[in-house]
């Protein structure tokens, strides 16, 4: 018995498979177990480095670090999917003078760093008499480099479509933009949200550069905590505590995707679920209608 995709391994390899599972397993646990000895030698893990998170103040601070962390990624990935929306419906344009410059704009936006942008914008732009605060460079970049990723990700998926479902939406007289939106776009999102949501982890923890512009967010006071004299320079503890909550932040993202795909894929069932219930139903009233009729002219003859 064989896959599609790969052959079905047999004992041999079914036995390599658990033995170099289990090797991976050991290396993982040893490397991760040597670092919590280090860091346990060198004293990281002792209350004198953990003293300054015993203050209610730290903790609030952390709190508005967060806070402004989630305004800079909740305003860039709502822009970023607006801006990845309109480029590729220009990427994908049948006009060539709309279609050849939104290509360029893509590849340029693609090709510069997100931290080369906000250079640009925070240090940049004061040059030329125009200041920006710290927040909207870090938007602003995070923007212009997810959008244009998004983009190539939305065209992507709407021309790996079957071309038969466009020509399907012409012939019952939709136009372009009614086909996009009624036919292309709901398939591909579905077929596309996994990969949008790993673009938005990134665009999360992206904002994290906002620190080297001063933009005060998680890393921003993690670095500042962790060189505080005064509670022992707690750089590592800060740096753990920080990578704790950008993880549980991704987490819950991941989760509210698995949710939102779970839900897209029931409503395509119930909607494809529908026609077939109705196909089936007018099926049986017109074999209901044929049999009453043999049966009426059979009662006819009979007479």
């Amino acid at each position: 018995m064989s896959s599609v995709l790969y052959d079905v391994p047999g004992p041999r390899a079914i036995a390599r498979n658990r033995i170099l599972g289990v090797v991976t397993i050991v290396v993982v646990a040893a490397i991760a177990g040597f670092f919590v000895w280090r860091l346990w030698e060198t004293g990281q893990f002792s209350a004198e480095k953990w003293y300054a998170f015993t203050f209610t103040n730290v903790w609030l601070q952390v709190g508005a670090a967060l806070l402004r962390t989630l305004q800079a990624f909740a305003v860039a990935a709502v822009g970023a999917l607006a801006l990845g929306f309109i480029l590729a419906i220009g990427r994908m344009s049948v006009h060539a003078w709309v279609r050849v410059p939104v290509g360029a704009v893509v590849e340029l936006l693609r090709a510069v760093p997100v931290l080369i942008f906000m250079f640009l914008l925070y240090y940049g732009l004061p040059v030329l008499g125009v200041k920006m605060e710290p927040y909207w460079a870090v938007v602003i970049a995070l923007i212009a480099y997810n959008g244009s990723v998004l983009a190539e990700v939305f065209r992507a998926g709407v021309e790996a479509l079957p071309r038969g479902q466009s020509e399907a939406g012409y012939a019952i007289g939709l136009r372009k933009s009614g086909v996009m939106r009624l036919i292309l776009l709901p398939q591909a999102i579905r077929a596309m949200l996994p990969v949008i949501i790993a673009q938005l982890v990134v665009t999360l923890k992206d904002t994290a550069l906002g620190y080297i512009i001063t933009y005060q967010e998680l890393l921003f006071y993690a670095r500042y905590i962790g060189s505080q004299s005064t509670y022992g320079s707690p750089i590592v503890p800060a740096t753990i505590v920080v990578g704790i909550i950008y993880i549980a932040l991704c987490l819950l993202l991941s989760l509210v995707a698995v949710r939102v795909e779970k839900r897209l894929r029931r409503s395509a069932k119930i909607a494809t679920a529908a026609p077939e219930a109705l196909d089936q139903e007018m099926t049986a009233t017109r074999v209901i209608a044929v049999q009453s009729g043999l049966d009426g002219a059979a009662g006819h003859d009979g007479r």
